[in-house]
């Protein structure tokens, strides 16, 4: 219910940050917190890990999703 309140006011960046660094994106939440120790500005969210775990039970249930790379985003 959150997220839709945040969608509601058009925060888009803070959801993004909210669903994608500070949930479970493993790497991009090391890389953000060395971005912030070094004082450089924030990476790129990478693809969340509940995501990936929606495609294994996808193709668990016999569905063909094309896969994601890194240049294929959708945020």
């Amino acid at each position: 219910m959150e997220v839709w309140a945040l969608e509601a006011y058009g925060a888009s960046h803070i959801l993004q940050e909210i669903l994608t660094i500070k949930s479970d994106d493993v790497a991009g939440r090391a890389a953000a917190y060395e971005a912030l120790v070094k004082g450089m500005n924030l990476p790129k969210p990478g693809m969340p890990e509940s995501f990936n775990v929606l495609i294994h039970e996808l193709k668990g249930l016999g569905l063909h999703i094309p896969e994601f790379t890194k240049t294929k985003f959708f945020f």
